[in-house]
């Protein structure tokens, strides 16, 4: 798990085995795999709630690594409605979002996965992963 800040262009989406988690499945970890679209090789990963991933803002600001605009065309984030605005301009499902960079265990094809978790409602804590998605660096 690594962030990036060198600019990248997006690539294919990878299968996802599961993307949305709640309550008792995110704890201690959520653990899912994605397929490699080169290989074809299933990834396992795991997102562990406040210690997992870098803001996704880090990714937008200045236009560093990618766009507000590529990240909304590749459906990676939404726009974030106005009562949640404090989350930032980006999110998914309206909940603080965040990224990390990881590779195939097989080839190594750089991949960025993007994912949200927050409290949705009182009681309900979710974990929603917006997807993998193949990269190249730009740079």
């Amino acid at each position: 798990m690594y962030s990036i800040s060198k600019k990248i262009s997006i690539g294919p989406q990878a299968l996802i085995a599961k993307n949305f988690f709640s309550n008792e499945e995110i704890i201690p970890a959520a653990v899912t795999t994605f397929t490699c679209y080169d290989c074809g090789h299933a990834n396992t990963f795991t997102i562990r709630p406040y210690e997992s991933g870098f803001p996704i803002f880090q990714i937008y600001s200045e236009d560093k690594v990618l766009s507000k605009t590529e990240l909304l065309k590749n459906k990676m984030v939404t726009e974030t409605s106005a009562r949640m605005i404090h989350s930032g301009a980006l999110t998914v499902m309206d909940l603080p979002t965040l990224y990390f960079g990881t590779q195939c265990e097989s080839c190594h094809s750089k991949y960025i996965i993007v994912f949200s978790y927050g409290e949705k409602q009182p009681g309900l804590t979710v974990l929603n992963i917006s997807g993998v998605w193949k990269y190249e660096d730009s740079e």
